[in-house]
């Protein structure tokens, strides 16, 4: 741990860094607090064999910045259980790890890569708090409604007004066609825009003319592999990055955009659908590109946004709303900062959640 917070900490957090171990079950995991300043940091599971300490650090201070920009009452955290996903003990591991985070009130668990609204209702059963919860439980199913896909598509709209891509006709690459991923390549394709290349853990497929982005979920659903799909053109796992495209998402894990890559991406707009799935240098390369990349922190943020909402009571329509209206606001804002500074849009946001969360920390007595 030593190790981590010479390499992290600073004034902004992390507020605790909890190891969680149960033998008996074989559990593995990791929660992070980085800072609540603004309120409970709200913050998905995330479920891997490969998940790390400073994997779970980066994403609960991307959580941080998030929850900033989007205004709302809430501070960053993340949490990590080191376990394939489809393992057949899954519900044992996340109730033990529910369990062992009771007393860790100011952090509020919600869905992320392996979880969802299932294992929302299994952390609920144990400890009596979760986001991202199924209707029937009264929750807003925010994976299942793809609120962060529609976040995606709302500052794709956005995008047009700092780049020369419209979204009409716009060509689309996914990389990562899951539960953020499936949902923001639906959204843009009711935009106009044309998904032409999918890729996830067994392969890519690619069709010049278009993938039917039904058709690819359904097939996606019943199979759990893109290359199923009935048709396009199936290349490697790693060959999304060579499919010229106008909109690139990339929508799984951290990094995958880095100085080694970055010149092989052919595209104007880049919409960081996973957390931090774009290295710093990489954001340079790419605006010395003239890509536009809107970061994390502002354009997927539509999944935290619809947890607040649900945390507070709200409606599954106030969700749509608030997605809407919040990430139309801090797309622009930020994106203006940027050309009125000469920065990067990575650069801008940072400077402008930064400000947001030492406003908040002022306010709080010292300790």
């Amino acid at each position: 741990m030593a190790e981590i917070l010479d390499r992290y900490a600073d004034e902004y957090g992390p507020e605790k860094i909890v190891y969680i171990y149960e033998p008996r079950c074989g559990l593995k995991g990791i929660v992070v607090i980085d800072n609540i300043a603004a309120g409970p940091a709200i913050g998905g599971i995330r479920m891997a064999p490969d998940v790390s300490t400073g994997e779970v650090f980066r994403l609960a201070r991307a959580m941080t910045w998030k929850n900033a920009l989007c205004g709302i009452p809430h501070g960053g955290g993340k949490s990590g259980i080191l376990a394939d996903p489809s393992t057949p003990n899954k519900e044992t591991l996340i109730r033990q790890f529910a369990r062992a985070m009771e007393n860790l009130e100011g952090y509020i668990p919600g869905p992320d890569m392996g979880t969802d609204e299932v294992a929302m209702a299994w952390v609920r059963d144990e400890i009596g708090r979760s986001v991202g919860l199924s209707k029937v439980l009264g929750g807003i199913p925010l994976d299942q409604i793809g609120a962060t896909g529609y976040g995606l598509a709302i500052c794709a709209e956005v995008a047009q007004d700092y780049s020369d891509m419209e979204l009409e006709g716009a060509k689309v690459v996914v990389q990562g066609f899951g539960n953020v991923g499936s949902h923001a390549a639906r959204y843009l394709q009711d935009r106009g825009a044309i998904l032409v290349g999918a890729s996830d853990l067994d392969g890519t497929v690619y069709d010049e003319n278009g993938i039917d982005v039904d058709k690819l979920t359904e097939i996606k659903a019943e199979t759990g592999r893109v290359t199923t799909y009935d048709g396009g053109e199936k290349r490697g796992i790693d060959d999304w990055i060579d499919i010229p495209c106008d909109i690139f998402v990339p929508a799984a894990r951290p990094d995958v955009i880095s100085e080694d890559n970055a010149l092989r991406l052919k595209c104007k707009v880049v919409l960081q659908g996973a957390n931090i799935p774009v290295t710093a240098r990489a954001e340079r390369i790419l605006h010395d590109m003239d890509i536009l990349s809107v970061p994390d922190f502002v354009a997927n943020a539509g999944g935290v946004i619809c947890a607040s909402v649900e945390y507070k009571g709200g409606t599954q329509k106030r969700a749509f709303e608030t997605i809407e209206e919040k990430i139309t606001e801090n797309t622009a804002a930020v994106l203006d900062l940027a050309k009125s500074h000469s920065q990067i849009p990575a650069e801008a946001a940072l400077s402008l959640a930064k400000q947001r969360v030492a406003e908040a920390m002022a306010y709080r007595r010292s300790r």
